[in-house]
């Protein structure tokens, strides 16, 4: 019995992991195809997630992520914060600009741990709570480009705040979790030097979060 609740639980959550890639919902019928399920295997873990508000059926019978999900993003969204504030501390001072973790929401991109660094004069005020579009600054490309599998540190400038500059890399191996650790200052970024301490900040932030 305990190997088969398990089972059930490991598909439950494949379920609700192929609900969360961003499509337009899924029939039972292409979920089945995809879990490579039975149909009735299917609808017995609908039936249990939409009962506890994991999962929900549209007017055409397609399958969508529940709004029960939005209660425990909530709790994690300060876990993940105190999880990565130490890396994010140490990226801040050692780099010397505002470091920030940024997870998807959606088409957003969205700030939930920022850390400004103490000992310099000018830093970028970016607050915990910022929200911008994926395809707009560092962080949020660094998302778009895990998700093509891409693991490098990405750069921009200007295209969240004018003068503003940003390097970024996403958090890799975490298959539950969109995210990307960056920087973002007014004073030039040396890429060669920062991009790849930025990136192994993002790597060590995925070894913590294992």
């Amino acid at each position: 019995m305990a190997a088969e609740a398990s089972q059930t639980l490991e598909r439950g959550l494949r379920l609700l992991r192929l609900l969360a890639d961003g499509r337009r919902g899924r029939t039972p019928t292409e979920l089945a195809a995809e879990l490579e399920l039975s149909r009735p295997a299917v609808y017995r873990l609908l039936t249990t997630l939409q009962s506890e508000g994991f999962v929900r059926r549209d007017d055409n019978g397609r399958v969508h992520l529940g709004f029960g999900v939005l209660v425990l993003a909530r709790a994690v969204q300060p876990l993940l914060r105190d999880g990565a504030l130490p890396t994010l501390r140490r990226l801040a001072e050692e780099v010397g600009a505002t470091a920030h973790l940024t997870v998807a929401e959606g088409d957003d991109g969205l700030a939930v741990a920022v850390v400004e660094p103490s000992w310099t004069n000018m830093h970028v005020a970016y607050r915990e709570g910022s929200r911008h579009p994926l395809a707009r600054g560092a962080a949020g490309l660094a998302i778009l480009a895990l998700r093509e599998g891409r693991t490098g540190y990405l750069i921009t400038e200007g295209q969240l705040q004018e003068g503003a500059r940003g390097i970024a890399a996403p958090v890799p191996g975490l298959p539950w979790l969109e995210a990307s650790v960056g920087v973002i200052a007014f004073t030039p970024l040396d890429p060669g030097t920062i991009g790849p301490r930025v990136a192994g900040a993002a790597a060590e932030l995925a070894r913590s979060l294992t």
